[in-house]
């Protein structure tokens, strides 16, 4: 029986460090459309000391080992880079091929953390391993698939529409300040999870055409978080942006 930690990734072409791929039936990046068999895990926030932050990691091994599956497995190791690298690879030696980010609602409020550890993590685990990314905005995910995400969770749109918020490709709007339209949560919802998958195909039709970068640098724009993570990926990460950049 194939469980579903055992699916692996297959990569296609790549733009950057941006991956064209195809997890089981679905072309990637996309939303992560399987049975999801989230395997137990240690929560941890993400600012804390680092011994809690390695303690989470061993117990979240733990779990993995003693559970005798294969499934998501959740990388944790809170704001320390290392950590989070060692979770992942630990998961990886147990058979788990998509690797869901823990925190990952704090690491778009940190910029340079969020390139710092995407940037190593990408780097250090299989390349046929998914990243799953389970909370984001529409707008960040040129940015996220640019750092190597293959997998999204449209959870962002069922919760933005609970909170009366409208997501747009570029911006997310209260539409009790920006009336722009009048719905009810069924309604919010479905515009959301449209708005998301416009962005997915918009990507990755970008990536076929090698101009996944101009798409990343117009959505940047829109917000100062993810140009502050554009501009530290340019600064500290060259070899990371340039490794599958092909030569003119």
């Amino acid at each position: 029986m194939l469980h579903f930690g055992d699916s692996m990734l297959e990569i296609i072409s790549h733009d950057g460090p941006a991956r064209l791929g195809k997890y089981e039936d679905a072309e990637t990046p996309s939303t992560l459309k399987s049975d999801l068999k989230l395997l137990k895990d240690e929560p941890m926030p993400y600012n804390v000391p680092k011994t809690l932050a390695e303690w989470s990691v061993k117990q979240t091994i733990a779990n993995a080992t003693k559970s005798g599956k294969t499934g998501i497995g959740v990388v944790h190791g809170s704001k320390y880079p290392d950590l989070r690298v060692k979770c992942a690879n630990e998961l990886e030696k147990l058979g788990n091929t998509v690797l869901m980010v823990a925190n990952s609602e704090k690491l778009l409020e940190r910029p340079m953390d969020l390139v710092r550890i995407m940037a190593q993590l990408r780097e250090n685990i299989n390349p046929n391993s998914a990243i799953y990314f389970p909370f984001t905005d529409a707008s960040f995910i040129p940015l996220l698939v640019y750092l190597g995400v293959d997998l999204f969770s449209d959870s962002a749109c069922e919760f933005y529409a609970y909170l009366n918020i409208l997501m747009t490709p570029t911006a997310t709007y209260n539409l009790k300040e920006y009336p722009i339209y009048d719905m009810d949560f069924e309604k919010l919802k479905e515009y959301n999870k449209n708005s998301m998958d416009f962005v997915l195909r918009e990507v990755r039709e970008n990536i076929k055409n090698g101009t996944l970068r101009n798409l990343v640098e117009e959505r940047c724009c829109t917000s100062p978080e993810s140009m502050t993570a554009l501009r530290v990926l340019d600064r500290d990460y060259p070899d990371f942006l340039e490794k599958y950049t092909q030569l003119q």
